[in-house]
């Protein structure tokens, strides 16, 4: 042991920084691209774990729904009546469930990407793909070129996709605006097959949970700094025998007005297209719904900072940002006009999904969890982790005594005295 060592002093780590000055507040970059970094359940040396995963579903005795539900049928009804189609940012699910965005990152930049487009497309539940693609591996529709992720697990899912269900939404940045990432898709004759059955949308990135108020961050090789440097911050953190450096981008700057014209510019230039906005888990996240709401947006996605996968300092991963019931407690009960309310952030089974929903969400994103089952089983991962989460809803929504996604509320839930806050 050391003899400057302390009880609770991180000596570990003040040693890694002293070896190898600003890349210690990254993750170790030999993972870069290959791993999903993020926030990871609450430990010991890490902040407490979301009051969402602290509380508890709390069936009644007395069920007036089921009862109604009951004279509907003529018999008792069964988890199986239990209805989980509805409808999120306009677009038709078979489940209160989409698949969030990943964008460039090697881990779904290939075929694993284009497996879950593929199973999130047969299941009817749509699927987001996010920012950053074009701008880091082109868009592909010339005849000579290799179609990037992007138009992959677009086509692909457009294939397997039932009439009228689901949709893709592509996600687009301050990075994408300058590649314009939704003019490519939306004259393109691949998205004509949605953007004739209603089912294609376009989001608006203004943050994600990983790293509010950051922009993109990725790791270039260092023989592309200098043309990049014009257009981006390059920081050289490494060691110069490693062949990277971070390029970091920015995040955009937002005012209520900026935002307003941006939801208004996306109206009138993609008529065709339905709307989404992506927000991070700010403190103010949400006024930013209700203008974006108020601007006509169908959708509002809020990552709880528990979300987002995305090349982020790890200060930020563990101590940045709004955790999800938190953001839920601001924001679900604004002004919507009928309009969805979106989140996600460590969704992986239902009980957590249900919560969600009983705090306001009209529907919660898989990310993490998405990639994770595809890569179990790139045929039928998504599929089999969409089947399980379609009964666990049902055993659990029926076991409220309810039997439609509307009727979850509040008092479903209860929450530790420790934590009557976030009622």
């Amino acid at each position: 042991m050391s003899v400057l060592s302390a009880p609770g002093f991180p000596e570990r780590e003040v040693r890694a920084r002293a070896r190898t000055a600003a890349g210690s507040i990254f993750p170790d970059n030999a993972h870069y691209g290959s791993t999903l970094f993020g926030q990871g359940p609450a430990t010991p040396e890490t902040p407490a774990a979301d009051a969402i995963d602290q509380a508890r579903l709390v069936p009644p005795v007395f069920v007036p729904l089921r009862a109604e539900r009951m004279f509907d049928l003529g018999r008792e009804p069964l988890t199986g009546d239990v209805d989980l189609s509805t409808t999120i940012g306009g677009l038709r699910s078979t489940l209160p469930i989409y698949v969030s965005a990943f964008g460039s990152t090697a881990v779904a930049d290939g075929d694993l990407g284009v497996a879950v487009a593929a199973q999130a497309g047969a299941a009817g539940v749509p699927m987001v793909i996010g920012e950053n693609i074009v701008p880091v591996s082109g868009y592909g529709r010339m005849a000579d070129e290799q179609q990037s992720s992007l138009l992959r697990r677009l086509t692909e899912y457009s294939k397997r996709a039932p009439d009228e269900l689901g949709g893709v939404i592509v996600q687009q940045s301050t990075e994408d605006a300058d590649a314009e990432v939704w003019n490519l898709v939306y004259s393109d004759p691949a998205s004509e097959q949605l953007l004739n059955s209603g089912r294609l949308a376009f989001e608006l990135k203004v943050g994600q949970g990983a790293k509010p108020g950051l922009g993109g961050m990725t790791l270039i090789p260092r023989d592309r700094a200098a043309r990049l440097s014009m257009q981006y911050d390059i920081l050289d953190i490494y060691d110069p025998a490693q062949a990277q450096v971070l390029r970091s981008a920015t995040p955009g700057t937002f005012t209520k007005e900026i935002l307003r014209q941006q939801i208004r510019l996306m109206r009138n230039n993609y008529p065709r297209c339905r709307v989404w906005v992506k927000l991070p888990p700010a403190r103010d996240v949400a006024d930013a719904a209700e203008v974006a709401w108020a601007a006509g947006a169908d959708a509002v996605t809020v990552d709880g900072a528990e979300a987002g996968t995305g090349w982020a300092p790890r200060g930020f991963l563990d101590h940045v940002g709004l955790p999800l019931a938190e953001c839920l407690r601001r924001v679900a009960g604004r002004d919507r006009r009928g309009h969805s309310l979106l989140v996600s952030g460590r969704c992986w089974e239902g009980t957590r999904v249900v919560k969600c929903l009983a705090l306001g969400a009209s529907a919660v994103g898989l990310g993490r969890a998405a990639l994770v089952a595809a890569d179990e089983n790139t045929d039928d991962g998504l599929t089999n982790l969409l089947a399980a989460f379609e009964l666990e809803l049902r055993l659990l929504i029926s076991a409220l005594g309810k039997y439609r996604i509307a009727d979850l509320a509040a008092e479903d839930i209860w929450f530790p005295a420790i934590d009557e806050r976030t009622r």
